[in-house]
């Protein structure tokens, strides 16, 4: 298994990532994108983070394929413990790539039955060389889509979904681009998958496939950090944070070994819809980790202020435990209940979507909660700047609560970064809602997968008795 010095080296493999209007030549030396990779490096320093597979020896356990409900269980506990390890911030390099691995397995075995093609035997293949390599993965399959009301193949733009330009002896070439792919320019590997469910006119969008970070073609432009560089009293963020890219293939190429879906239509939307689903479990689990930030800061916050005892603040806490403890319940739920497809355990679709529902309508009610107990002062505090002038004692003297002046500003200082008038708040409200599936699209497999019968027929045997 690789050391962190061993990913952190790869990284300079010549690949093309735009930040600010420039290609950089090196992230890891890069001021700002480096603490991407140092956040991606964790995760090889994670002390529990292998088991022993009967057929590859030592591996990481985010790439053991769900068979069990006790494997879904464990799978939660290590994104959450991971998350954790993080500073509360999600590690993905393995976990959205194995989500796509295991969702690629289910899909590669259906296309197999059906037209007797060996795309199981190209996601097998593929996967040995991920685990047995070591490697960190992003997964790429929100399309940048253009008009929402047309069809891929209907776009003014045919590029606006990536989509199969050339058929070679040896592969195809494809162009187009995928929106936000979380650490896509710190990753080893990228994966394509459908964003959606396609029709035969479609079919030339209906493709998935693996390439190497610094295959030609490939460019990643990743957003601004403003959490950072418009932060000068950034407290998590110089820690831990993950970055995203516009990710564009400009006439890249893929071998056929690499090429898992071609032009399959009708299996695009059961890609799209099962990932969605090993995704939705994985968000649920880091983010019922992740709200520790918010409940930490809150009771330290009550405590700063001398209100732990009001009952409003207990009410704004007793809010973040319920949000927290939703999710883990539903991720619990989630392995205990599980789907077996193509003999793979999958996170039942049921809990795990109401876990994501929940999560995506409420994360506002957490940050609300916390500032109602930290108060205005997270929005007016000081600058760092001021802080560390010939002024900070004084500053330190006014800003005092129930205990030192100093230690209250870097509660005050965290707070005001996550929940506050920062950027990393704002950004998180946005992800929050829209970040492995929007609202809508929770609601939509929720009311497509549950069975209304046992309801129906209480009612029916009722009014007809």
């Amino acid at each position: 298994m690789r050391s962190k010095e061993d990913y952190l080296k790869s990284l300079n493999d010549g690949r093309r990532v735009m930040y600010r209007g420039k290609y950089i030549s090196n992230i890891v030396e890069h001021p700002v994108l480096k603490i991407s990779a140092l956040h991606a490096s964790k995760l090889f320093e994670y002390p529990d983070r292998s088991y022993d597979d009967q057929q590859y020896g030592k591996i990481s356990k985010y790439f053991k394929v769900p068979k069990t409900s006790q494997d879904l269980l464990d799978r939660h506990k290590l994104v959450y413990d991971t998350t954790i390890f993080c500073n509360g911030i999600f590690n993905i390099s393995q976990a959205i790539g194995s989500d796509a691995l295991f969702s690629l397995m289910i899909t590669a075995k259906k296309l197999d039955k059906k037209y007797g093609k060996d795309y199981f035997s190209r996601v097998k293949k593929y996967y040995e060389y991920v685990v047995k390599n070591d490697l960190t993965l992003a997964t790429a399959q929100t399309d940048v889509k253009g008009d929402r009301s047309k069809r891929p193949s209907k776009q003014p733009d045919p590029d606006l979904y990536v989509r199969v330009v050339d058929v070679r002896n040896d592969g195809i070439v494809v162009r187009g681009a995928k929106a936000h792919t979380t650490q896509a320019a710190v990753a080893d590997e990228i994966i394509v998958i459908p964003t959606r469910a396609m029709g035969e006119e479609d079919k030339d969008y209906a493709i998935a496939f693996a390439v190497p970070a610094n295959t030609p073609g490939l460019k990643m432009i990743v957003r601004p950090i403003d959490e950072i560089e418009g932060n000068s009293s950034s407290v998590l963020s110089v820690k831990d944070y993950e970055l995203e890219t516009l990710t564009i293939f400009d006439n890249v190429f893929v071998p056929w070994d690499r090429v898992f879906l071609f032009r399959e239509y009708e299996f695009a939307g059961t890609l799209a819809r099962l990932f969605a689903t090993y995704h939705r479990f994985t968000a649920i689990s880091y983010r019922a980790a992740m709200a520790n930030l918010y409940l930490g800061s809150a009771i330290l916050s009550a405590e700063a202020n001398g209100i732990s005892n009001e009952k409003h603040v207990r009410d704004d806490i007793i809010d973040i435990i319920l949000y927290k403890e939703i999710l883990r319940m539903s991720a619990i739920a989630s392995s205990v209940y599980p789907e077996i497809d193509e003999e793979i355990a999958i996170p039942n679709y049921i809990f795990t979507n109401i876990g994501k529902l929940y999560t995506n309508t409420h994360f506002h009610e957490v940050v609300k909660d916390l500032i109602d107990i930290a108060g205005g002062i997270i929005s007016t505090l000081p600058s760092e700047e001021d802080l560390k002038s010939d002024e900070g004692e004084v500053i330190s003297k006014y800003l005092r609560g129930a205990i030192d002046g100093k230690e209250r500003i870097d509660i005050l200082k965290f707070v005001k970064e996550i929940d506050g008038s920062s950027s990393l708040v704002g950004y998180w409200l946005t992800t929050m809602i829209h970040a492995e599936g929007s609202i809508e699209a929770s609601k939509i497999e929720l009311f497509r997968n549950y069975d209304f019968n046992e309801s129906k027929e209480l009612v029916k045997k009722i009014i007809s008795s």
